[in-house]
């Protein structure tokens, strides 16, 4: 997905219900250096060839929006605790990536008037998957965490891949942006591990 551009103080007609939220930050131009360093480490992350090859995730373009999907998740979950500033950044990586897929259905020639449809669609989505992996994590269940994750991942298969890898790398990964320092996440230089050799499981095996 390349990010697309959106003139300046035009509303995402998508998900009106999400453009207070995001566009409050959208003309804090002085951020847009640091946004722009940080969402290219995310979508890099997401990007990384050893999840697609190793943890089971399909290299499709709905695999794609999964993992991008749960990048973005890990660092709105990481930027709860910063201050302000850390907030309004990852605010506005959120909302980057919304028109990034905005964008990437255009260019794929879907009519404007469908647009908006599945963009609402996309945008439920996502936010489905934030309820559901932070209940998840937020209990240190794994094994929930993995189980979410089938159900997203491969919605209609009757024999899914095995997704414990995957789970144990996103624990892995908010562990790591715990240890991080503020000063990573207020400058845009926060990054996500890469995936272990074996895989991770959750809980580590002796």
């Amino acid at each position: 997905m390349q990010q697309g551009q959106r003139p300046a103080g035009v509303k995402n007609e998508a998900f009106p219900e999400k453009t207070m939220i995001f566009g409050l930050f959208r003309k804090k131009n002085n951020n847009q250096a640091i946004v722009d360093r940080q969402y290219a480490a995310l979508t890099a992350a997401a990007r990384m060839p050893e999840i697609y090859q190793r943890l089971n995730v399909p290299d499709t373009v709905m695999g794609r929006f999964e993992m991008l999907s749960i990048a973005m998740i890990l660092f709105f979950r990481r930027t709860r605790a910063s201050g302000t500033s850390g907030q309004e950044i990852a605010q506005e990586i959120v909302d980057a990536f919304f028109q990034d897929i905005d964008y990437s259905i255009r260019e794929l020639g879907i009519g404007d008037n469908s647009v908006p449809k599945r963009m609402k669609k996309l945008a439920g989505m996502f936010y489905g998957r934030l309820e559901a992996y932070s209940k998840a994590m937020d209990t240190g269940d794994a094994e929930a965490l993995a189980v979410a994750l089938t159900r997203n991942i491969y919605p209609e298969s009757s024999a899914p891949a095995d997704m414990s890898g995957l789970a144990g790398w996103m624990i892995a990964a908010e562990a790591h942006l715990s240890a991080i320092a503020e000063e990573e996440i207020a400058t845009g230089s926060a990054a996500l591990p890469p995936v272990a050799t074996p895989p991770v499981t959750w809980p580590p095996v002796d």
